[in-house]
């Protein structure tokens, strides 16, 4: 919080970031479908654990994203995830990046580059985080009620 203020005292710009990760692959959710009154349509159901992870991070006030779509949801990850969303940061301004408390969030093994401030969400409250949202409606939308072809599949799909 000291680096925090120290950047609003100097008078320079903070962005507000919010950040998380959804896990896409074959075991995916089914969704609730539009069907004719009385009918029970069938929704595809794959055995197969094939996934990737899609990490992704929002500014609203600045209309701003990064994503990434990694095979893991690790410290390497995360670490490639925080460096995209530094290069995103506006010139001269601080950005302050509100998480859940994942492992890979938490770990003293993570770098955290120099215009980015961490901030962590209370634990069990996914409410709290707008990027949330944005994984419903893509599931809701593009990612549920279908079989993947293959790990490839699964990439294009969360490109």
């Amino acid at each position: 919080m000291a680096k925090i203020h120290a950047r609003l005292d100097s008078g320079i710009g903070i962005e507000i970031w919010w950040q998380d990760e959804a896990r896409v692959g074959q075991k995916n959710k089914f969704t609730r479908r539009w069907a004719k009154m009385g009918s029970r349509p069938s929704a595809p159901k794959d055995q197969r654990t094939k996934w990737a992870y899609i990490f992704g991070a929002i500014c609203p006030a600045k209309g701003k994203g990064a994503g990434l779509v990694m095979p893991y949801a690790d410290t390497h990850a995360m670490n490639e995830h925080l460096t995209l969303i530094g290069a995103e940061v506006g010139p001269g301004c601080h950005a302050v990046v509100l998480l859940d408390q994942a492992g890979w969030h938490t770990t003293p093994k993570l770098v955290v580059p120099e215009n980015i401030t961490l901030m962590e969400l209370p634990p069990r409250a996914p409410e709290l985080n707008p990027t949330e949202n944005i994984w419903q409606f893509m599931r809701d939308n593009w990612l549920s009620n279908r079989v993947f072809a293959g790990y490839d599949d699964i990439l294009a799909h969360c490109c």
